[in-house]
């Protein structure tokens, strides 16, 4: 039973106009397997999956589950038949209770003579709740009140049931706080341990060699391999799999190699006894030429402090300057050199149904306007061309859609129009979310210059090895207060922070 082919996927093609994201692809998925998929960014791995699970149609090619012909029309289809994909991005429905997220599409359960017994649907929705081990998230709580990640523990809650055969899990772990993580690997052992099956796409080397049984690696639209546990396991395990994803050898060079926290005494940014909802009395200065990362758990506070930088939240008391001008909201932040990665990035960076070019210039179009407002077509070309070239954006072109690019290249996109705009003032909250290791180095070289180029740069990171790699202080929240402050240092750990946090 734990050997027996549960999906399998034949000469699989997809186009995205002149973009090819998979090329022929053959895939087999069995019983009580954790399959990882692992490759850079525009590899194909998600697409193989969204494609499976009803997302969107292949372009030729065939698949087979529970050993007959596949092809689901949408997601709804493909989570009642038991394949259920959870997604990089939030996809929960705004303006309604998180019973209701829960159950959506299954309100008949609950109804009698076309009324909605509300209370009976809470106290399923509070069952099903605890029965993943989620206590801080109740039946009747606004979606929209939610963090990012406990919107994202309800979207796991939804899609998996005892009848999800297929769980397929796309970059879901970087949304999650440490707590969140361990529900969901709880979850995905459970299910292989069940002879279910798990599909595992992650950019994070570690966990992908912890939590998977058998590893697919893709490039460039291609299955260039499989390793098995044992493989896995082996000494040279990380660098064979990188050179497989990338085809190339990375250097060694990841983080700075300098321990060095000096910066100029110029102050770019600063937020001066700032007081907005949970956050009280704060301030911070921001130096020409410095990195200052901020770390903590899920709900600290941390977010809620980039944002602020950057004029999203109402300040109730304090004030946010720069050259000693009130930032009062998101344009007159862009107006000052202050640019914004949001860790939302899809609802918050970017806008998906509008042109890779049309995003990385908006931001400048104040600056491209000649004479009467006119806006050259020619230079908003240009622009877009060089931020495409110098991120290496996979796609077919400037005019193609934000929406049709992997969570990676869209997060390129995040950057380039920052960069094309010529920000002073960088806020990235979780900036290489989503990113594979080839474009995490390439970022960092990128803070790396921009700090030397005394540009400042506020860090906003889950991830301590990424704050202890690159920022010259580190601010450690926790419920809504710093706990602690640390300096560049060689000698510097994760251990050192994490008492801090929690």
């Amino acid at each position: 039973m734990a050997q027996e082919v549960i999906f399998e996927a034949r000469h699989m093609h997809k186009a995205f106009g002149p973009t090819i994201a998979l090329k022929d692809v053959d895939f087999t998925l069995r019983r009580g397997e954790i399959r990882g998929l692992i490759g850079e960014n525009g590899s194909g791995k998600s697409t193989i999956m969204s494609i499976a699970s009803g997302m969107q149609p292949a372009t030729s090619g065939e698949m087979t589950y529970l050993g007959k012909p596949w092809q689901p029309h949408n997601m709804i289809e493909s989570q009642h038949a038991g394949i259920s994909m959870i997604l990089q991005e939030a996809n929960t429905i705004p303006g309604v209770t998180v019973a209701q997220n829960l159950f959506a599409g299954r309100e008949a359960e609950f109804s009698k003579l076309g009324i909605i017994n509300m209370g009976k649907m809470y106290r399923a929705a509070d069952a099903l709740l605890d029965k993943f081990g989620i206590e801080n998230i109740r039946a009747r709580d606004r979606i929209d009140a939610l963090t990012f990640e406990d919107r994202k523990l309800t979207e796991i809650v939804r899609c998996v049931d005892d009848d999800t055969q297929i769980l397929v899990v796309d970059e879901t772990t970087t949304a999650l706080s440490l707590e969140g993580r361990e529900i969901l690997y709880k979850l995905i052992h459970k299910m292989a341990g069940e002879g279910k099956a798990v599909v595992f796409i992650s950019h994070d080397m570690d966990e992908i060699l912890e939590q998977c049984t058998d590893l697919t690696v893709l490039r460039d639209g291609d299955i260039i391999g499989h390793l098995t546990r044992a493989e896995m396991d082996a000494p040279d395990a990380v660098q064979r799999i990188r050179y497989m994803m990338v085809g190339r050898e990375i250097g060694e060079k990841y983080y700075r190699e300098d321990y060095d926290p000096s910066c100029s005494p110029e102050a770019a940014l600063v937020l001066d006894h700032i007081s907005f909802g949970p956050i009280r009395d704060f301030s911070l200065t921001l130096h020409r030429g410095e990195i200052v990362g901020f770390g903590g758990l899920s709900g600290c506070g941390m977010h809620e402090i980039g944002r602020a930088a950057y004029g999203l939240e109402k300040l109730e008391a304090g004030s946010v300057t720069r050259n000693g001008a009130k930032i009062k909201g998101c344009l007159s932040a862009i107006q000052h050199g202050i640019g914004y990665i949001s860790k939302n990035r899809d609802t918050e960076s970017l806008i998906l149904d509008a042109a890779i070019q049309e995003n990385i210039v908006l931001p400048s179009l104040t600056s491209l306007s000649g004479p009467a407002m006119f806006i050259s077509p020619r230079a908003e070309k240009k622009m877009s061309d060089e931020q495409i070239e110098s991120f290496r954006i996979k796609c077919g072109g400037g005019s193609q859609y934000v929406n049709t690019l992997s969570g990676g290249n869209k997060q390129k996109v995040s950057f380039g129009k920052w960069m094309a705009k010529g920000s002073e003032v960088i806020i990235m909250d979780c900036p290489t979310r989503g990113v594979d290791i080839g474009v995490k180095q390439s970022m960092y070289a990128l803070i790396e210059r921009m700090k030397k180029e005394g540009k400042a740069i506020l860090m906003i990171s889950e991830e301590l090895s990424e704050l202890i790699g690159m920022a010259d202080r580190i601010i450690i929240m926790k419920d809504f207060e710093v706990t602690k402050e640390f300096t560049r240092s060689p000698d510097l750990k994760q251990t050192d922070i994490i008492e801090y946090m929690i």
